[in-house]
């Protein structure tokens, strides 16, 4: 005898019950008539158990924000104490010469970058390790200067063309786009462009110090100048950290009572306290208490000041301030700071002193002024006028 089906567990009929027992269609979809109710409540942990576990994967979730949060933290907290403890890691960040942009450049090529009246050549400034040298000819010679060698290139220098040595900034080689563009600049105004990697930079040997990159480039002004007619103008164009470099090597050159005949700062500081204060990367430990005893205090550890601001006090020939307004690397309020030091120093008493900003609008940041149409007129009428108060004095 057939079992009738109780409609108290149906909810509806014993016909309709018989029906959505058997039809395995409908016992697929709940909720449809009057056994909506009944069809939930059979429900496993299905549905139900969807929306209970949608709270805990919000905490776990939420559980893995906050250990990565915790990570960050400590490594925020670490980072001063490693560079305390490590000064040596702070050189490094200052000087940037393992960061070797453009990566899989030949420096014995300067061809591949586009020079082709460039030669490739070492120097050795202390016996037992070289550094990595180019000579770049006026543009005007490029043609007699294919398939030519060093001993062309040496001779070229007793011409009456100006020399400009460039010392480079940190990071990178001599090879750097914004360099080579420059040179090419220089070059197509007539200018020989003696340009190298100081010790630990490129190809050139040794460790990079603030000390090296002074000897290094005290070094190459002697032998360019030894190579000189004694009236060819011969200045010195620093940029960035080379700015640095280059006013250490004209306050020797000016202790020593042979100055060069102009100076060049593209992009300067005052000294490099106030520059890594000022550097982006400072930005999230700038206004933590201690940050000069962690971080500035570990720069003069490893010897390094590149002083400008100080330089300036024993300077005496004519300098020209170049500075973008929009240089986010070494902020104008710099440069501009250094130009009025340098304008109110006795020993430049008598010296042209010239600050050229170009206007945020322009875009050239902190390594792009090459790109300036004004920067040929800049430079023939501050180099003129430079050269013509080296004559008068003389």
């Amino acid at each position: 005898m057939r079992k009738r089906s109780n409609p108290a567990d149906s909810g509806t009929t014993g016909t309709t019950g018989t029906l959505l027992d058997s039809d395995p269609e409908l016992k697929q979809r709940p909720g449809r008539g009057a056994a909506g109710p009944a069809a939930r409540g059979r429900q496993g942990p299905g549905e139900d158990g969807d929306m209970a576990g949608k709270p805990f994967r919000r905490l776990g979730l939420l559980g893995k924000l906050k250990k990565v949060m915790l990570w960050l933290l400590v490594i925020y907290v670490s980072v001063p104490f490693i560079v305390k403890l490590c000064p040596s890691i702070q050189a490094k960040l200052v000087f940037l010469n393992f960061v070797k942009v453009p990566y899989f450049i030949d420096l014995k090529r300067p061809l591949d970058q586009g020079l082709n009246h460039t030669h490739n050549f070492y120097l050795e400034p202390e016996p037992g390790f070289k550094i990595g040298v180019w000579h770049t000819v006026p543009a005007q010679m490029w043609r007699e200067a294919q398939g030519k060698q060093g001993d062309w290139y040496d001779s070229t220098l007793s011409s009456a063309h100006s020399a400009i040595l460039y010392l480079h900034g940190n990071a990178g080689t001599r090879g750097g786009d914004h360099r080579v563009q420059l040179y090419k600049v220089l070059s197509s105004l007539g200018y020989h462009v003696v340009t190298f990697d100081y010790r630990g930079w490129g190809d050139s040997d040794g460790s990079p110090s603030e000390v090296g990159m002074t000897s290094d480039a005290l070094f190459i002004y002697d032998w360019l100048k030894q190579r000189l007619d004694d009236k060819t103008p011969l200045y010195i164009w620093g940029h960035s950290l080379g700015t640095g470099a280059a006013t250490n090597l004209v306050r020797r050159l000016c202790d020593r009572g042979s100055p060069p005949d102009a100076l060049i700062l593209e992009s300067p500081f005052t000294n490099i306290r106030e520059e890594a204060k000022s550097h982006p990367f400072s930005m999230v430990y700038r206004y933590l208490p201690g940050f000069d005893w962690f971080f500035l205090d570990a720069i003069t550890a490893n010897n390094i000041r590149l002083a400008s601001d100080e330089n300036v006090n024993h300077i005496s020939c004519p300098m020209l301030i170049l500075h973008a307004e929009d240089d986010a690397v070494v902020p104008f309020h710099l440069g501009k700071k250094l130009y009025h030091m340098a304008s109110q120093s006795k020993s430049l008493s008598g010296h042209k002193v010239q600050f050229v900003p170009f206007s945020s609008s322009l875009a050239y940041k902190h390594k792009f002024i090459y790109r300036s149409p004004e920067l040929p007129n800049i430079l023939s009428d501050f180099l003129g006028t430079a050269h013509q108060q080296m004559d008068d004095s003389a």
